[in-house]
């Protein structure tokens, strides 16, 4: 009979056969799919040896880790299949439109890859296909080979050479025909390769040709397809073929008797200048005249412009006498299209529509020679973008691409229309400003750092705001290489990404004379401490002489920054490196948000009437955004204008007067209130006061130290109140130190005060 102990170890057995059973079920189900995933690999790897992009692996791998690995296998080859239809249409295409050229087309890379049926026949073969793979140098006469090849190997490599070659080509029986060779750098299949096209330029006659009659003569130049003319020795036109009537718009009995001028204008097709008459120069000169390569345009009446190529040779007669001039007329409007469709191509970024680095630095080594040969200044811009690996990460490259699109937008619109914008790669961008002084492209610099900086990319439901460093170097006639150049811009917006001032010129000798004098240490100490919130605000009182005072500046704001031992410094210390390095419109814009939103908020106590002072440098008076900056801080802590009373010194008035004028003028406008700071110290602006809308002037505080026992300082005073009064300001003397300043400054009529004896400075709440 069992006991209850038996029945407990038949249930431990139970429960172990249960889980040894459990066990082998997961075990032949894990063995299963690892079979599975391999049959997978299997299959991938046949696909892989094969290249049939079509297999598909979801059908046959189940469900599980198979199946997912099969999934994502089929979306690879997915994509890759589409790649690959996409660059064969493109390859068909293009060998279309090829053979559907009347003009001899081939592309060139290591060998001739493609050629159509044209440009088979010039070269004396029987279809295209005997061509592929040889070299052009192997087709043309042994006495040309050398140039042909040497020509070829520098148009692939971007080197300088004539856009042109006439050659003769290889012939059994001595003498072949003689063709121009164009060349364009393109990209086929992916690769950079050439497009050469070839015009014959002396067909050879045939055996008999000679001895045709006349009326076959002309017969066959109304076949051609090229418009013919000839002209007698006075230039008047004789005789013009079926195709040059097509081509001048106008029937034979329009032109017969007329010269070249009277029937067409040619014009140049870049600039559009007249090219006068090639007909009389070739008369005139006795030589041919070959103007087809500059790219002509040809107007008739009526007719839309073409481009075309024009010969103009003399005719002589049997005793060797000028007789009159032969003209052959070619339309090559398609062609050219063609050529400046991949000209474009092979200059231009795809992405961006943006000049690319090769053509960029084309134009940069244009620039450099015009600095070194005329002493033509320019400036050169190098941009890296700041963030935009945050778009990429977060988004995908669809969105970064988007991104650089409207960036390149930006940059295009922040330059004059004869400057030049191009991606040098990923997110760097040149900027070359040619006949530009270095202040003005530091303004451009400038626009384009606060562009940037205001543009905000919104991707589905995301917003992102980026940034952007800029390097400037002056291209100059002390400049070197290219590389030269673009290795200092380059170093100076690192130093700009890497300090944080967005904006750096190059400058060796100054950047040597910083570091002696320590400016480059303030310069991080500054970059930091905007950066980590290390500036703060303390506060002065300002007191009204007369206690019935109701009205006037109550406290002035003070900037201080903590080092990074937390050590308060003055701006006395840092100011210095902080103008040089243009930092303090990024200092003023800090200090006026962050008192404005402190009073905002009610964290500064002033009394009723009472203002708040604050100090603006003369490099922000001059920046013409700073404006709306200050209206929008107004709007956005709703402080009223009133409460506020900017100080401007002397120096930074004169030295940006029509700024300054409009910016006191709008805000005056709005309320604010306007204090000239330092006053005496110049006495340069006598003859600017009564123009600008002030309200007080602030004494310079060398007058008032010693106000008592001083009679210069108290004859100054005098004359700087009796200015006042005559212009209605209120004046206030700051650097009050002691009783005896205080009494003389209160006895000689000065309105507000300022200095230690009346409060030290406390930090703002």
């Amino acid at each position: 009979m069992a006991g209850p102990d038996n029945d407990m170890v038949i249930a431990a057995l139970v429960a172990l056969g249960l889980l040894a059973l459990f066990l082998t079920v997961l075990l032949v189900r894990h063995m299963r799919e690892m079979r599975a995933v391999r049959e997978v690999g299997a299959r991938l790897a046949a696909v892989a040896q094969t290249g049939d992009l079509e297999e598909r692996l979801t059908p046959q791998a189940g469900e599980g880790s198979a199946g997912e690995l099969a999934g994502s296998a089929d979306q690879l080859l997915a994509r890759l299949q589409k790649e690959a239809l996409t660059r064969a249409e493109r390859e068909a295409v293009f060998r279309r439109l090829a053979e559907a050229m009347h003009e001899a087309i081939a592309v060139e890379r290591d060998g001739i890859k493609v050629a159509n049926a044209r440009f088979a026949e010039l070269c004396g073969a029987a279809s295209p296909g005997q061509l592929v793979g040889r070299s052009l140098a192997e087709l043309v006469h042994p006495d040309f080979a050398g140039l042909m090849a040497e020509h070829v190997r520098r148009h692939r490599e971007g080197l300088q050479a004539p856009n042109c070659l006439e050659a003769e080509l290889r012939s059994t029986n001595g003498r072949g025909p003689r063709l121009e060779f164009t060349f364009s750098r393109i990209s086929y299949e992916g690769q950079p390769a050439l497009l050469v096209t070839a015009v014959e330029m002396s067909p050879l006659p045939t055996a008999g040709e000679a001895g045709r009659g006349h009326a076959t003569a002309w017969e066959a130049l109304d076949a051609l397809g090229e418009g013919v003319l000839t002209t007698d020795v006075e230039g008047r036109i004789v005789y013009i073929n079926k195709s040059g009537e097509m081509l001048v718009g106008k029937a034979a009995p329009d032109v017969l008797g007329k010269t070249l001028p009277e029937v067409i204008e040619l014009v140049e097709e870049g600039e559009r200048k007249s090219l006068g008459d090639p007909v009389r120069q070739c008369l005139s000169t006795g030589g041919r005249v070959h103007i087809g390569r500059r790219g002509m345009v040809l107007s008739g009446e009526g007719e839309a412009e073409r481009s075309i190529e024009l010969a103009v040779a003399p005719l002589r007669d049997a005793a060797g006498e000028l007789s009159g001039t032969v003209i052959t007329l070619r339309d090559v409007s398609d062609l050219r299209g063609l050529t400046r469709q991949m000209s474009y191509q092979a200059s231009h970024d795809a992405l961006t529509g943006l000049v690319n680095r090769r053509e960029f630095e084309q134009r940069l080594e244009e620039a450099l020679e015009a600095a070194h040969g005329a002493g033509q200044r320019g400036v050169l811009c190098y941009l890296d973008l700041d963030r935009f690996k945050a778009v990429n990460d977060e988004c995908g490259h669809t969105a970064g691409d988007n991104m650089l699109r409207e960036v390149a937008t930006l940059l295009k619109d922040a330059v004059r229309d004869s400057d030049t914008v191009g991606r040098l790669g990923g997110d760097e961008f040149g900027m070359l400003l040619v006949g530009c002084p270095l202040e003005k492209a530091r303004q451009i610099a400038d626009d384009v750092v606060r562009a940037v900086a205001d543009y905000r990319f919104v991707w589905k439901d995301k917003i992102f705001n980026i940034g952007v460093s800029v390097g400037l170097v002056e291209i100059s006639r002390e400049s070197g290489s290219i590389e030269d150049l673009i290795g200092a811009a380059d170093s100076a917006c690192y130093v700009a990404k890497k300090q944080g001032s967005h904006v750096q010129v190059y400058s060796a000798r100054d950047e040597l004379a910083a570091r002696s004098r320590g400016e480059i240490h303030w310069l991080q100490q500054l970059q930091s401490a905007l950066k980590e919130g290390r500036f703060e605000l303390h506060a002065q009182p300002i007191l009204a002489v007369e206690a019935t005072t109701v009205s006037g500046p109550g406290l002035e704001v003070l900037l201080r920054l903590k080092d990074e031992s937390g050590v308060s410094v003055t701006p006395a210390e840092f100011m210095r490196a902080a103008e040089r390095y243009r930092l303090m419109p990024h200092v003023d814009r800090w200090v006026v948000q962050t008192a404005l939103a402190a009073l905002g908020r009610g964290a500064v106590r002033l009394q009723p009437g009472r203002s708040l002072c604050i100090n603006l440098s003369g490099q922000t008076l001059g920046d013409p955004a700073f404006l709306e900056f200050v209206v929008d801080c107004l709007d956005r802590t709703a402080v009223a204008p009133d409460r506020i009373c900017f100080e401007v010194t002397e120096n930074s008035v004169i030295t940006n007067i029509e700024h300054a004028r409009r910016f006191i003028g709008v805000l005056h406008g709005l309320g604010c209130q306007f204090a000239l700071d330092d006053f005496g110290r110049g006495l340069s602006s006598f003859a600017n006061l009564k123009n600008l809308q002030l309200d007080y002037l602030k004494i310079d505080g060398y007058f008032i130290r010693n106000l008592a026992s001083d009679a210069v300082n108290q004859a100054m005073v005098t004359a700087m109140i009796k200015l006042a009064r005559s212009l209605n300001f209120r004046v206030i003397a700051e650097h009050v130190e002691d009783m005896s300043s205080l009494d003389s400054a209160r006895r000689m009529g000065v309105d507000f005060v300022q200095g230690y004896q009346v409060g030290r400075p406390q930090p703002l709440a």
